[in-house]
C-alpha cells in the first residue's frame, strides 16, 4: 500500500462551515502517517466479504424495514457550496429534492440537557424488522476490526487496551461503542471531540449514481475520494474535517456512509 505522509498546512476553515466541492487528491489504497506514526488507512475497495455485508446493510437501510430519522433538502446541485461548473454540469439532471436519513445503532451517551442523564441502547435493536440490518452492521464492524488488526496491528492493540475501560454492555462489537448510517448527509466542518483519544473511526461508503461526498481534512489539504465499497479508518478526534457536497448524477443517486465510532462517554460506567 502507498504511504501518505500528512503534513500540516495553514487554513482558515472553521467548525460549522459547509465544505465546498473539492476534487479528491487521495484516490489510491494508502496508509496515512503523521509525525512518522501510522494513524489510519484508506482502501478503494474492501475485501469481498465486507463488500457483500455493506451491500446488504445498505439495501436494508433503504427498505421500509429499518426505522430512520428523515428530513428533506434541496439537491446538492443547487447548494451554494457546490462549484459553479459542477452546478452547470448537473443542473439538468432529474431530482429536485433528496432525503437525508440516519440510523443510530449501539450505545447512546447520557444527555442531561434533554433530561436523560443516563446511557441507553438504540431502540432500533428492538425492532423485529430491522434484525437483518443490525446483524449486517455488527458483522461489518467485526470485519473492520480484523482489517485494522491486519493493516495497523499497533492501532488494534492500542484500541483494544483503551476499550478495557468500556463495559461490554456498551460495546458495538469490540472496538466501538456505536454506529451511525448517514444517507445523503454532507457534514459541515467538525471535530469528533466526544471520541476516545487514540482510537479510530471507520467510514464505509456506499455510493450510487453520485459524485462528491468525499472527506476533506483541511489541516493536511487532503480530500479522500470515498468510492463505493471503500473504507476509511481515521482518528476523527484528531482534526477538523467535513464532507463535500453529494451531487446526484442521475435520478435516485445517493451516498450512504456506514460509520463505527468509539465514544469516551462510556468509560467507567
Amino acid at each position: 500500500m502507498k504511504r501518505v505522509d500528512l503534513i500540516k498546512v495553514e487554513h482558515s476553515r472553521k467548525i460549522g462551515e459547509a465544505c465546498e466541492y473539492i476534487e479528491p487528491n487521495v484516490t489510491e489504497d494508502c496508509i496515512f502517517y503523521a509525525d512518522r506514526e501510522a494513524i489510519g488507512f484508506y482502501l478503494t475497495k474492501m475485501p469481498e466479504k465486507m463488500c457483500k455485508l455493506a451491500d446488504l446493510a445498505d439495501a436494508e437501510f433503504n427498505s421500509k424495514r429499518v426505522p430512520k430519522s428523515i428530513m428533506n433538502r434541496a439537491s446538492a446541485i443547487n447548494q451554494q457550496s457546490a462549484r459553479p461548473d459542477i452546478i452547470e454540469k448537473y443542473k439538468n439532471k432529474k431530482g429536485g429534492e433528496v432525503s437525508q436519513m440516519s440510523v443510530i445503532l449501539g450505545s447512546i451517551p447520557p444527555k442531561p440537557m434533554v433530561r436523560r442523564p443516563y446511557a441507553s441502547r438504540s431502540s432500533v435493536h428492538s425492532v423485529k424488522s430491522a434484525e437483518i440490518f443490525v446483524k449486517a452492521m455488527l458483522l461489518l464492524a467485526k470485519e473492520s476490526e480484523e482489517l485494522i488488526r491486519q493493516i495497523l496491528p499497533e492501532q488494534h492493540k492500542l484500541q483494544t487496551e483503551l476499550f478495557t475501560e468500556i463495559n461490554d454492555k456498551w460495546k458495538f462489537s469490540n472496538l466501538f461503542t456505536g454506529s451511525i448510517s448517514n444517507f445523503n448527509i454532507s457534514a459541515p466542518f467538525h471535530r469528533d471531540s466526544g471520541n476516545i483519544v487514540g482510537a479510530v473511526n471507520v467510514i464505509i461508503c456506499k455510493k450510487h449514481n453520485s459524485k462528491g461526498g468525499d472527506l476533506h481534512i483541511p489541516d493536511y489539504d487532503a480530500t479522500i475520494g470515498q468510492k463505493d465499497n471503500s473504507i476509511l479508518v481515521y482518528p476523527a478526534w484528531r482534526n477538523v474535517h467535513g464532507v463535500t457536497p453529494i451531487i446526484p448524477t442521475h435520478e435516485g443517486g445517493y451516498r450512504n456512509s456506514l460509520i463505527f465510532y468509539p465514544l469516551k462517554a462510556f468509560k467507567g460506567i
